[in-house]
């Protein structure tokens, strides 16, 4: 095997001053939120500083969480493709089954730090929401959760998750009743109880420092793999892949690597019903910058400038925007887009499930479909981590209607 230079762990030093990331990024709120914004700006940095809240962080991290996550070898999976090897970065072993509680862990600590009692947060597919409600119950907060009508349908177990934990579960009727009109919600909320509530924010969306502060907490997961692979391989993957929704899972592998020129780094998108049909939710297919939630990135938009609505199997990806960290590295070709079909998709769920006996979440298995396009441009002697963020058992009944498997058709 040969040796690949292990290049420093220095990503570039983004967002700016004014929480830009080139052209992206900012602070496009109502005048309302900004000393919110301000007021939160100032706690995160002073507590990313105090070895104290790092402490707590941490320890919550390895005895609450389970990390670090395990690196595993899909061997099966890497015969059937014929490709370099392929590692899964288990997120969906994590408490709460998904990478989500990797940053409800940091901002609900600093929640309290900052004096907040009460916990609001979106959520699409329901794993932030439930991760959000998880951490509420353990530090004691008050917590509520916006979320779709159309996704409660569809994660219906992740309702009751929440419920279970505590938690208030608001179903918003208004536009696509989805990620989007959830996140406005909660916006709304925000804005009339800014003194007591503190919005967990739960991708690298929003307005600054919403962004940097959730990469920053997702960023655990690409430290540890970049330790992992260099244990089990000795160099540095060939190529990084992960989903991309609002994006915090992949760029919490990302930021990691993102000094190591000779790391690929593929993100992906959903495409709905294919990219031609306009029903999907594939930023980049379109690039069309846009302001949406507090931020300026790719949005998908029509040609009034209003917001369009999205379409995707999985409902942790069916979002009209993109984290502006997301928009910045794309323009500079450092990281590679591209957008598998749901149909695509529900084949990645399978393979996954008859290879390794791993039922991926749905946001997930969009990562796993893209693996058919991307393994054979790969050297074959490389090796490449898949960030497997988050568990299956929240999509089964929408994965079983999909494809026929429920017992009312096998009857």
């Amino acid at each position: 095997m040969s040796a690949q230079p292990i290049a420093r762990e220095m990503p570039p030093d983004l967002p700016d001053a004014l929480g830009h990331f080139g052209p992206y990024g900012g602070r496009y709120v109502p005048e309302t939120l900004m000393a919110a914004l301000a007021e939160l700006a100032a706690g995160y940095d002073a507590a990313r500083r105090d070895p104290a809240f790092q402490g707590e962080l941490d320890a919550l991290l390895a005895d609450y969480v389970g990390r670090p996550a395990a690196r595993y070898l899909a061997r099966r999976l890497t015969e059937r493709l014929g490709g370099p090897r392929i590692y899964l970065k288990r997120e969906d072993l994590c408490h709460t089954g998904a990478h989500k509680i990797n940053n409800t862990v940091g901002q609900i600590l600093l929640a309290r730090r900052m004096g907040k009692r009460r916990i609001i947060a979106e959520t699409g597919a329901g794993q932030h929401g439930v991760a959000t409600a998880t951490v509420a119950a353990l530090l004691g907060l008050a917590c509520e959760v916006y979320m779709g009508t159309e996704d409660m349908a569809r994660q219906a177990l992740n309702v009751v998750r929440m419920r279970l934990l505590g938690a208030t579960v608001t179903g918003v009727n208004a536009g696509s009743r989805t990620l989007k009109d959830a996140i406005n919600e909660a916006m709304r909320d925000w804005v009339t109880n800014v003194e007591t509530t503190y919005y967990v924010l739960g991708s690298v969306l929003g307005a600054d420092p919403y962004p940097r502060m959730v990469r920053d907490f997702q960023a655990v997961l690409g430290r540890e793999a970049r330790r992992q692979i260099l244990e089990a391989e000795g160099r540095l993957p060939g190529c990084l892949l992960a989903c991309v929704g609002g994006g915090s899972n992949a760029l919490g592998l990302f930021y990691p690597f993102l000094a190591d020129a000779g790391v690929r780094m593929v993100g992906v998108e959903a495409g709905g019903f294919g990219i031609a049909s306009g029903r999907h939710a594939a930023r980049f297919a379109e690039r069309i910058p846009g302001i949406l939630h507090g931020t300026r990135s790719y949005v998908l938009q029509d040609a009034d400038g209003q917001i369009r609505v999205t379409h995707s199997i999985s409902a942790g990806l069916d979002y009209s925007g993109v984290g502006p960290e997301h928009a910045y590295y794309h323009d500079r070709g450092r990281i590679e887009y591209g957008s598998v079909t749901d149909e695509e998709a529900l084949a990645g769920f399978r393979l996954l499930a008859e290879t390794e006996g791993i039922l991926p979440a749905l946001e997930s298995a969009h990562a796993v479909a893209y693996l058919s396009r991307l393994v054979p441009k790969l050297p074959r002697d490389g090796a490449l981590i898949l960030n497997l963020s988050g568990r299956g058992d929240k999509d089964v009944e929408t994965v079983a209607a999909a494809l026929g498997l429920t017992e009312k058709s096998h009857a």
